[in-house]
């Protein structure tokens, strides 16, 4: 009987539980690893074998007991969720066949029981499976809302795009670009980043924020101002955007990173008194609310990838239990590209 079967058939799965909710910085016994058994498949439904999962920032805000109008907290006890791609297994869905590779978001366990109408079908045929959680999943949708709709990018805009060695913001530098952007500045934190922005995803210049002074050296990258900042840190990042934002100038706020561990309300930027006098939008996302343009999203990017005009890169660490520690990472700002967890064959 292998491993991964129970004596009455059924699928046994580890999963990652929250098992405490953190004050401040998560800890690794936040989390417990646990053994479930995963029942056969009911009609209409599939069983999933998860290759990989997604870790994401947004994911800390699930982990406090505050209602969200977004997506509900974790569940103490409960198996956490998120973005996963894998395998069909069983089915009994006329329309999802045994061994197509499909996305779907009970991440955070190897195996998952669900709905054939909770699953999408890849096309893997020019892309990794994996990359639907990443360039071809939310994240690289949030960039593509984000410098479409939220904060449009026009030509000749000067982009500021903070976190842009992440999974959002390495995709939305090189977006801006395609869009008719004539420079785009990233943030992020440390040489060996900072330089991979310029080298290798294209960005025309990059502020080491654990160098000195954001606000200081963005003056120093765009002496003449920008029009477009893509937030995904809040804090100091978004204060000295304010300050560069030129008349008219938009921010798409896709994130506040800085703030998910704060005990403590935080203080809003200083310089709010600008968004009156420059006439700025700052526009908060949420990316569920952009999930209908997945398909024209997919098929560019789909196009962009094959071609060389989008290059990512991945984070990867392998097992179910080393989720948390990844997750964790992420938070601390450890991945390059988007992280992602591997699960064994």
């Amino acid at each position: 009987m292998s491993s991964n079967t129970a004596q009455n058939g059924h699928v046994v799965s580890r999963e990652v539980q929250l098992a405490a909710r953190p004050v401040g910085e998560p800890r690794l016994d936040d989390f417990e690893l646990v053994r479930t058994e995963v029942p056969q498949p009911e009609e209409g439904q599939l069983l999933v074998r998860n290759t990989w999962i997604s870790v994401d920032p947004y994911m800390r805000n699930r982990m406090d007991d505050v209602p969200s109008p977004v997506l509900p907290p974790f569940q103490l006890g409960a198996t956490m969720q998120g973005s996963a791609v894998g395998e069909v297994i069983a089915s009994r869905s006329e329309t999802v066949p045994v061994g197509a590779t499909v996305t779907h978001f009970l991440g955070w366990r190897e195996y998952a029981v669900l709905d054939a109408a909770e699953a999408t079908i890849l096309d893997t045929t020019r892309v990794s499976a994996q990359t639907y959680l990443g360039a071809l999943g939310t994240t690289g949708l949030a960039a593509y809302a984000a410098l479409t709709d939220v904060a449009p990018v026009q030509q000749g805009d000067v982009v500021f795009v903070s976190a842009a060695a992440g999974a959002v913001g390495s995709v939305a530098g090189q977006l801006a670009r395609e869009f008719g952007a004539s420079r785009v500045i990233g943030s992020a934190g440390g040489p060996k980043k900072t330089k991979k922005l310029v080298a290798d995803f294209g960005f025309d210049a990059a502020i080491d924020y654990r160098a000195g002074a954001v606000a200081d050296q963005l003056a120093q990258a765009a002496p003449e101002g920008i029009d477009v900042y893509l937030d995904s840190v809040g804090g100091d990042h978004l204060e000295a955007a304010i300050d560069a934002l030129r008349v008219g100038g938009r921010a798409a706020l896709v994130g506040a990173i800085s703030g998910y561990n704060a005990t403590e309300p935080l203080g809003g930027p200083g310089n709010l008194l600008q968004v009156v006098t420059k006439q700025l939008t700052l526009r908060g996302m949420q990316v569920a609310s952009y999930l209908p343009l997945f398909p024209e999203y997919i098929e560019r990017a789909t196009g962009w990838l094959t071609d060389g005009t989008l290059h990512t890169e991945e984070t990867v660490v392998d097992g179910i239990e080393e989720a948390p520690a990844a997750f964790l990472g992420v938070l601390q700002g450890s991945n390059t590209g988007k992280m992602l967890v591997r699960l064994g064959s």
